[in-house]
């Protein structure tokens, strides 16, 4: 079942849990969450980032296949464009098929990232597609992690959500991208995030989700998170796999090797669906 974010995060809003979005970049990682989603009867959000996008095979090869794999699962699968920055690839991907996309324009000033932002919405409404925007900056924990001048401000966030009609919206309060040193937790303002949602009662979306914590997602998600972004962890499992394969056989074939990874990819969406209460909320 091919759909739109739009939905399933207003039943997650609606009924205090989150949908999984993780990051795929080839036919096998979708395969793999999709799978995941199947045993577990979860709504799931495939997040194609427009770096790998560009980077590896491009959004036209790519999605229609990834579609197809939707329309013949048994539950909601939705295709997200993750973090796009070019205006002009944004709207490539929705003409691609793109049932979701993040206009990510939070590099720009408030009032040209309304601008930018309620212009997707507009153009997005053409094809049924929901658009996730962000507010506030995210950090890398390989780079810069998210600081104090990072979080987002719950006044602009009122404002930025009224003026665009985003259908969902990333704020930052805690979490970077990546993968963060080893028994390192961050810390989470979840006064902001409480702040947000009272404000605005849309969807709120957790990006940088690898290793913040169980608790930390816990009361992300009773405070209002809705949807959550995972892709460190993911593909370290399979980075992982993919090392234990070759230790166990250096001389294994590609195909085998390869084959493996679904399993252990497969293996980590599971425990963040449980995680975000999902199972069982596919329609």
């Amino acid at each position: 079942m091919y759909v739109s974010m739009k939905g399933m995060l207003e039943r997650a809003n609606k009924s205090k849990y989150a949908v999984m979005a993780i990051n795929c970049f080839n036919l096998e990682t979708a395969k793999a969450v999709i799978q995941a989603a199947q045993e577990l009867r979860a709504p799931i959000i495939i997040d194609l980032l427009q770096d790998h996008l560009k980077e590896h095979l491009g959004s036209h090869l790519l999605t229609k296949s990834i579609i197809t794999m939707a329309n013949e699962s048994s539950v909601e699968v939705a295709i997200n464009l993750d973090h796009g920055q070019d205006i002009g690839f944004v709207k490539r991907c929705l003409q691609d098929g793109f049932s979701s996309v993040m206009m990510d324009a939070s590099a720009y000033p408030i009032e040209e990232n309304i601008k930018i932002t309620r212009n997707m919405v507009e153009f997005a409404q053409t094809y049924n597609a929901s658009v996730e925007a962000e507010i506030g900056n995210i950090g890398a924990a390989s780079n810069i992690m998210t600081n104090d001048n990072m979080f987002t401000d719950p006044g602009l966030a009122t404002v930025f959500v009224k003026k665009t009609g985003v259908d969902a919206l990333a704020i930052s309060y805690g979490s970077s991208h990546g993968n963060y040193p080893d028994d390192y937790v961050p810390s989470f303002r979840f006064d902001i995030l409480e702040k947000i949602k009272y404000e605005t009662n849309i969807p709120l979306v957790l990006h940088g989700g690898s290793g913040c914590g169980e608790e930390n997602i816990r009361k992300s998600i009773e405070l209002g998170i809705n949807k959550i972004n995972v892709g460190s962890d993911f593909m370290k499992a399979q980075v992982m796999d993919i090392k234990h394969q070759l230790d166990m056989d250096p001389t294994t074939n590609y195909f085998d090797l390869i084959h493996s990874t679904v399993e252990a990819g497969k293996e980590v969406v599971k425990y963040y669906i449980n995680l975000s209460k999902s199972t069982g909320k596919s329609l």
